[in-house]
């Protein structure tokens, strides 16, 4: 009976891919790792709903967002790229990754930066650069995006904040809004860069679409 019930609980650990650390011990609450969902499922183009509240599955889930962002090895997350519909981002640029002159002007911005409800309320400036994204696994595209971004935002205490952020950190706020209303890397590719990635493109539709 033991055995037998024992050989069920890791079956299910298999399919609901929890791995061994995120099952939770006396008193404490469990963290998922959850899989990220990859151009071609359906949930990437939903347009994301808003956070009214606060709740503790509301914070649970931005723990759970956070440890699968970093298990990724990314730097910034939303909602969608889990299967959810939430208006909810996550971010985490280190002060070594950002360009050296946009490091004082980011000094003041906490990490990690949880977002509820974003909205960007205005930007200055461009920049091109190298950018990719955990829902395109291997793709990466030159694309334009402003310099400076200034974002408000619902924090984890219910407040609205307002962010300025430069650099690699206002590409990831760039990034990860457009994620919530259902606009992703590849509609920020030039005619010609979709062109020259179309055979990467339609494989990784093809494989998301297979699993789904």
């Amino acid at each position: 009976m033991y055995a037998n019930c024992l050989h069920w609980f890791c079956k299910q650990l298999v399919k609901n891919k929890v791995s061994f650390a995120s099952i939770p011990t006396v008193g404490s609450t469990v963290d998922v790792i959850h899989s990220i969902v990859t151009y071609g499922h359906d949930v990437l183009r939903h347009k994301a709903k808003p956070v009214t509240e606060i709740t503790p599955a509301m914070r649970q889930l931005v723990q759970d967002m956070l440890e699968s962002m970093h298990a990724a090895r990314g730097v910034g997350l939303a909602a969608e790229q889990i299967g959810r519909e939430e208006a909810l981002c996550v971010i985490d640029v280190s002060p070594q990754s950002e360009k050296p002159d946009c490091v004082a002007a980011n000094a003041a911005i906490g990490m990690p930066l949880v977002m509820f409800n974003p909205a960007i309320m205005s930007s200055t400036g461009r920049q091109r650069n190298e950018e990719g994204c955990l829902s395109f696994p291997e793709i990466s595209a030159p694309i334009t995006r402003a310099a400076e971004v200034t974002a408000t935002y619902m924090d984890l205490n219910g407040k609205t904040q307002t962010v300025t952020a430069q650099g690699l950190l206002a590409r990831a706020i760039q990034h990860e809004l457009d994620h919530l209303n259902g606009v992703l890397l590849v509609d920020r590719m030039t005619p010609m860069q979709r062109i020259s990635m179309s055979g990467q493109l339609k494989r990784l539709q093809r494989d998301s679409r297979a699993e789904s």
